[in-house]
């Protein structure tokens, strides 16, 4: 067992802390209501979602094209575009962009792809202040952790956690509201936005026809981002790219129903290039990164390329009861839950997260909820199979896979050992099923023995 899975299974205790559940649970509630009452709004659902599922599949089909296209249309309009293999060759171009800049300050807006190349600390190491500016993403830096959740960074916080932070770090009142926390946050932030070298986002979608990043958000940082800085840093997977902005309308509405039960979020933007001759505004400069990260090795596997259909809303992690039990930081990866269980070992391989595979029941129900129709069940399957076939499941679980198969092949072989026997072999073993759980007493005799005992 690996130092991952040790640490994995050491951190799952976390599913029998009672504050943390409670406060988990009830966030995870209210975006269900929410999103029920989202879902509602369509009239033929099941017919959005395949339609959602079909274009994704003709995008893969079609990926290296759109893609292609994509770099064509915005270099087109004064950006650069740059390919990255992996996280230390994006950071590389980061960096080298940064020091032709002289940059001392860059402002972030929420990108999972900047935490998968962890850009904060390579920031840290140039000695280049990075500020977060989502609000959960704030929080959770504040307090010097990685964000929980891919669509909600602090879901794992109450208010009154928050607050608390707030009291600690930077001196508000300690039972501050949650408009309080966040007229602060506006003006502590504004500050930075106004003195940023550099903005960096993400992209929710890369459009490919007029070579556009398409944005959607709720608290105008993104917009914010990429309007004060003179330079505009673009983080996007391969995968990001979709064929034409016709596409734009539906998909912005899918993702704020299934990320947080919204129509649409609030703030919707498309970029299509730096500033241009005769524009008052908008960045002198723009580069986008174009992340592979193992994103090729997915969609070179003909059983799993499906994964990059995914848009990011969350919508599996929140319907997974592991994930409902342990959050977000026992995954120890920049995706957590069932999507993350399924990319993360091909992103950083299967010997340090093939376990992930693991930590689900394989229930269906992130496969029930996906947006896009990813068969993520089945997929977890898949790496399960393969993790084993590639590592292995050690000796002792193959000796006592034997051993059970041989003890319960026969009813007489079950019966050889009585109770007493037996409890003291599951006290030896210790407890499988955990912290919380106590494993069956096992009584004096087989029900077999009891019924033939009690029918002479």
């Amino acid at each position: 067992m690996g130092y991952r899975e040790t640490k994995f299974k050491k951190d799952s205790v976390i599913a029998y802390d009672k504050r943390h559940h409670s406060t988990l649970y009830y966030n995870i509630s209210r975006y269900n209501e929410s999103v029920k009452t989202g879902k509602s709004r369509y009239d033929r659902f099941e017919d959005a979602r395949q339609y959602a599922s079909d274009l994704k599949d003709h995008v893969l089909s079609n990926l290296p094209d759109y893609i292609e296209l994509f770099e064509k249309n915005m270099i087109s309009r004064g950006a650069e575009v740059l390919w990255a293999r992996d996280g230390d060759e994006a950071l590389g171009y980061i960096g080298k962009v940064l020091k032709e800049n002289d940059a001392e300050l860059i402002v972030k807006s929420k990108s999972m792809i900047s935490e998968e190349i962890r850009l904060n600390e390579h920031c840290q190491k140039l000695g280049i202040e990075a500020i977060e500016t989502d609000l959960g993403e704030f929080i959770v830096q504040t307090d010097g952790q990685k964000p929980y959740h891919i669509l909600t960074p602090a879901m794992h916080k109450s208010k009154e956690d928050v607050a608390e932070l707030f009291h600690r770090k930077f001196g508000t009142a300690s039972n501050a509201s949650p408009g309080e926390i966040a007229s602060f946050v506006r003006n502590f932030l504004r500050k930075k936005f106004i003195k940023a070298d550099v903005g960096v986002t993400g992209a929710n979608f890369l459009v490919a026809d007029i070579g556009a990043i398409a944005l959607t958000e709720n608290e105008g940082n993104g917009l914010m981002t990429i309007s004060f800085p003179k330079i505009h840093i673009v983080l996007a997977g391969i995968e990001r790219v979709i064929p034409s902005i016709r596409h734009i309308p539906f998909f912005w509405q899918w993702l704020g129903v299934h990320g947080t039960g919204q129509n649409i979020s609030a703030y919707n933007t498309l970029i299509t290039g730096p500033r241009q001759p005769g524009e008052v505004d908008g960045p002198e400069k723009m580069y986008v990164i174009l992340l592979d990260n193992g994103r090729s090795k997915v969609y070179n596997d003909p059983d799993v390329y499906e994964a990059l259909k995914c848009i990011r809303c969350g919508a599996c992690l929140n319907a997974c009861p592991v994930y409902q039990h342990i959050g977000g930081y026992t995954y120890d990866s920049t995706y957590t839950g069932p999507i993350g269980s399924v990319l993360t070992p091909f992103f950083s391989g299967f010997k340090d997260f093939g376990h992930l595979s693991d930590a689900s029941t394989l229930c269906g129900r992130c496969s029930s909820v996906c947006p896009v129709k990813i068969p993520l069940h089945d997929l977890l399957l898949l790496n399960r199979q393969r993790n084993v076939a590639q590592h292995g499941s050690g000796w002792i679980w193959k000796a006592g896979m034997k051993a059970f198969v041989f003890t319960f092949g026969k009813r007489k072989r079950v019966d050889f050992f009585n109770g007493k026997f037996k409890r003291r072999l599951a006290a030896i073993s210790g407890n499988p099923l955990g912290k919380g759980k106590r494993t069956p007493r096992f009584a004096n005799h087989s029900f077999s023995r009891n019924w033939k005992l009690q029918n002479l």
